[in-house]
């Protein structure tokens, strides 16, 4: 069964190879709106991580990651705030599954914290079986309620023992530590789960975690550090990716696949041939760092081109970019069932160049471009994130030509928001998604192979860096109540008729889409309100002076101009 399975996926893997065309830079076709239905058993789901929503961070034997150790230490997040509590994910297993319950989603992504299943990364030292239950328990409460899990297997939260001991991933150790970590997942989740994702964008884990040092473990290893964290988990997704094959396959039938993160880079000028290279080396040196080794069996030509000759005007011997050997390359190739794609934003990019000089290069200055945004796009949450909608049709189409048209799942795609905007009536994210939906349908109807979606995320939860300040989630979470509440925002509706739906029918039932939206915007709006009031009053003072308040005075306002202008008419 095993070998059969191999020989179809040798095959497929070549007429893929085959059949992949060159991306055209030239042709950005920006439509009007597409109205259509999505492919039968189109997958829709939500999704979350471990870190960021579960809490406990101390509880039932979890052992310390590198994001415990790294939030605790002062400056290193927007206002000194940490994922210890979050959402109390931990312990609301029931409650959340409700919501997804409530949404009709098909799938549900979540992610498998390391430390809290084997507390030191070490999987001989000991294996917390407490941690396992919970698990357990949340895979089958999803499944009793039809709901698919799709489970991560690292969504950042490296077990702090490892990082202390070996460095975490600038040391090669990390892969074997890793595959019996996966090894453990397989054995006693595996009989019930069938989608597995290595790694959740590690280009973030790589870049930020390594060479700027935003992120956990803050090192800023410039020029090097990105390269080599990159370079192991590369290896280590691919270990995995055989052992399922060879061990797991056969008995549980499941896929296994990596989420790769990418904003898309658009040409400045269309019409000059630099713009266009620093439009692909910008997406090469982003998404296709992970995705041409995964799929190819090496690093893009550009990466190695540029990084190598940089190194070279360094007086460096051999290239910052490690290599692969032929045994590992091809080793690494094809170990990719399906390809989740995270995507939020997009930039315009234009050529820059960066001279070597005194202080080296970093990963940054390897690529010799500049990023720019267009100030007429909307920036409703976060600095980096502006709605581009048409960028995600672009890099989907890219994905097909540059690597055989592979099975796709969106694995994250959503919007946030400000901190001092606790609005539950979430306009503009009900037009984001109205908006990047639209052109993966479009993607879908270009003849990309999307199979699911992924809205970016499920609750308000901890955002790494920017702590509590930023909000991506369907469900507003009060993070100020020990208790987490959770409140749908407008944007519940509005997804779940999309669903519903699986897609835009037509134009109408587009308007009586939006136009219910707004009608149980109203509704919902009116009952959480109501309900924020009959909690506690000293855990939702500020709740209800944020909510309430604007909303009496905006009706006051509204009465106070219909009252005005019955006067001027009556005068007239």
């Amino acid at each position: 069964m095993v070998f059969v399975f191999r020989v179809c996926h040798v095959l497929v893997l070549v007429l893929c190879l085959s059949a992949a065309e060159d991306f055209d830079w030239t042709k950005n076709d920006r439509g009007s709106f597409y109205y259509g239905t999505f492919p039968a058993g189109f997958s829709w789901g939500a999704g979350s991580s471990a870190y960021q929503t579960e809490g406990a961070w101390d509880k039932d034997g979890k052992g310390l990651s590198i994001w415990d150790v790294f939030t605790h230490k002062k400056g290193k997040v927007q206002r000194n705030e940490t994922g210890d509590s979050s959402c109390e994910g931990y312990y609301k297993i029931k409650d959340d599954i409700s919501l997804m319950k409530e949404l009709k989603l098909n799938h549900y992504r979540f992610s498998i914290s390391w430390p809290r299943i084997i507390p030191t990364g070490i999987k001989s030292d000991h294996v917390n079986e407490k941690g396992i239950q919970y698990y357990d328990n949340l895979i089958d409460h999803l499944l009793e309620s039809k709901i698919t899990p799709i489970v991560t297997l690292y969504h950042w939260d490296l077990p702090q023992v490892l990082q202390e001991k070996y460095g975490g991933w600038q040391n090669i150790s990390m892969v074997n530590h890793f595959n019996d970590f996966a090894n453990l997942c397989f054995e006693r989740f595996g009989n019930r789960v069938k989608y597995w994702i290595t790694f959740n964008n590690p280009w973030s884990v790589a870049v930020e975690g390594y060479e700027t040092g935003e992120h956990a473990p803050g090192l800023k290893l410039r020029g090097t550090g990105a390269y080599r964290a990159a370079h192991h988990m590369i290896k280590a997704h691919a270990k995995v990716w055989h052992t399922y094959d060879t061990q797991w396959r056969a008995k549980q039938k499941g896929l296994i696949g990596i989420s790769l993160s990418g904003d898309w880079g658009e040409p400045v000028d269309i019409g000059n041939q630099k713009d266009i290279e620093a439009a692909e080396r910008y997406v090469q040196f982003y998404l296709g760092w992970f995705a041409t080794p995964v799929f190819h069996g090496d690093y893009p030509q550009v990466m190695k081109d540029f990084i190598g000759r940089k190194s070279g005007q360094q007086g460096l011997g051999t290239s910052r970019l490690p290599t692969f050997s032929s045994q590992e390359k091809s080793y690494i190739k094809g170990t990719c069932d399906f390809l989740g794609i995270g995507h939020f934003t997009t930039r315009y990019i234009t050529q820059k160049n960066y001279p070597v000089g005194r202080s080296g290069s970093s990963y940054f200055t390897d690529r010799d471009l500049a990023e720019l945004v267009d100030p007429r796009w909307p920036d409703p949450g976060s600095e980096w994130l502006y709605s581009v909608p048409w960028g995600f049709r672009r890099l989907l189409n890219f994905v097909k030509t540059q690597y055989g048209n592979p099975m796709i799942y969106v694995t994250e795609n959503g919007v946030s928001e400000k901190m001092l905007c606790t609005e539950l009536c979430d306009d503009w994210r009900i037009q984001y998604y109205k908006d990047y939906i639209n052109e993966m349908l479009k993607a879908i109807k270009d003849g990309v192979n999307v199979r699911g979606y992924t809205a970016w995320s499920l609750l308000d939860k901890f955002e790494w860096d920017e702590g509590y300040s930023e909000r991506f989630g369907l469900y507003y979470v009060d993070f100020r109540n020990k208790n987490k509440p959770r409140y749908p925002k407008a944007s519940v509706q509005y997804y779940k008729r999309i669903i519903s739906s699986n897609g835009f029918p037509n134009q109408r039932e587009v308007r009586d889409i939006i136009s219910l939206s707004l009608l149980e915007e109203q509704r919902s709006t009116a009952a959480n309100i109501l309900r924020l009031i009959h909690d506690p009053l000293t855990s939702h003072m500020e709740m209800v002076t944020e909510i309430v308040v604007p909303t009496v005075c905006t009706l006051s306002i509204l009465l106070s101009a219909i009252f005005l202008m019955f006067l001027l008419r009556r005068r007239n």
